[in-house]
């Protein structure tokens, strides 16, 4: 393993938490256990079940297997968590696949419940049971932080049919410990108002007021999950299809960055912090650009309205993150326009894509380029600073 890191506790702020079949069974009270998620064996195939209706096949949630090997995304749709290596889903496991990389905490995604938890909010029918699973999620998540000792850091999902409820959860998350939430970036498929609605200005508050970042990951709601199945061309190979899709839902967090900032929602809120998970941060810099051109071309006076101009807003409010690029040998040039307070490192264990078996011999190259302040802070200082660590 490379020495490079010797100087900084690593935290990785973007992998994946394959939900264990007894997650919500185990906590849910007595009338509740045959309603609340399960896996059930379904024409042979084993299915999460919420009351009686089938939420889907209980896949393993990653391309690693219990050797380290990774198979291709197409494969590992068809792989169940008997498959998958423990780390995916058994908390000492995945603790011995950080010591055994070289990674002192990781911030936490979910799998089944979607990576935003639209899942869970579009497709359970009755509100009491579809807020029962999310409290029960988001308890989960609290104690495997305390029983880590804040290796693990798990993001809780939000019901984000209502904003009142996400409000009081916020709160409820801010008081089981909890560093951040998880939002969806398209609450208005649940029936609830779209983010640049001044509606949900009582979350930004309570987000704001208690430190919790909010955190916008890829594909987090049932539109650019969509979306995703739409950017490839339908007679590329299948094997093609998820690395046309996966590309491309990178680069989808680029709309919420521009909402967010368009709605002027850090003028109202000023301590507000963001992180748009698992996208890279290539992009960032031409986004930046853009939103400066095109709003005062497009919508002069709204551009007044802002107390600043678009681009200006990212470096108080916004993190990207960071894995594999290389931006042609000028990762340093990339970061600095991006800002190096604002960067942070993943490797998306163990999603298709992840940085594994070896994650920071991987960017080492990379990051032995950048200036030693620089390379501290995305590598741990900066995920530190933003989760309390």
């Amino acid at each position: 393993m490379t020495t490079l890191f010797d100087d900084v506790r690593v935290i990785d702020a973007d992998t994946h938490y394959t939900e264990p079949p007894d997650l919500w069974t185990s906590r849910a009270p007595a009338q509740y256990r045959d309603r609340v998620l399960h896996i059930e064996e379904r024409n042979d195939v084993p299915t999460w079940v919420i009351d009686d209706a089938e939420f889907g096949f209980a896949r393993g949630g990653g391309v690693v297997d219990h050797d380290g090997g990774k198979i291709p995304f197409v494969e590992s749709m068809e792989k169940d968590i008997d498959w998958v290596h423990p780390g995916a889903w058994d908390p000492e496991a995945r603790l011995r696949v950080m010591d055994e990389c070289g990674i002192h905490a990781q911030v936490l995604y979910p799998n089944i419940v979607g990576l935003g938890g639209h899942m869970l909010n579009k497709l359970v029918g009755d509100e009491a049971l579809r807020l029962l699973c999310l409290e029960i999620y988001n308890d989960a998540m609290a104690e495997l932080q305390d029983q880590s000792n804040l290796r693990l850091v798990p993001m809780p999902v939000m019901p984000a049919w209502n904003v009142d409820l996400c409000v009081r959860e916020t709160e409820r998350c801010a008081a089981l410990g909890l560093r951040g939430v998880n939002m969806t970036s398209d609450p208005e498929e649940l029936g609830s108002p779209d983010l640049a609605s001044r509606e949900w200005d009582p979350l930004w508050e309570a987000c704001a007021a208690l430190d919790l970042p909010v955190h916008f990951h890829i594909g987090a709601s049932n539109a650019a999950m969509d979306f995703y199945g739409r950017y490839f061309w339908p007679s590329q190979h299948e094997y093609v299809k998820p690395a046309i899709g996966g590309s491309m839902l990178f680069i989808n967090n680029a709309r919420v960055v521009i909402n967010t900032i368009f709605a002027g929602i850090f003028d109202r809120f000023p301590k507000l912090k963001m992180v748009s998970v698992e996208s890279g941060i290539g992009w960032i810099p031409f986004i930046l650009e853009t939103m400066d051109y095109e709003l005062l071309e497009n919508a002069p006076e709204q551009a007044k309205a802002l107390a600043r101009k678009p681009s200006e807003y990212f470096p108080d409010h916004w993190y990207g993150t960071f894995w594999f690029e290389r931006n042609q040998g000028d990762v340093q040039g990339l970061i600095d326009r991006v800002g190096e307070d604002n960067v942070l490192f993943e490797t998306d264990f163990p999603h298709p894509t992840c940085l594994y078996p070896s994650p920071l011999d991987t960017v080492a190259d990379a990051m032995s380029a950048l200036r030693p302040e620089t390379r501290r802070k995305v590598m741990g200082e900066n995920a530190a600073k933003l989760y309390r660590l």
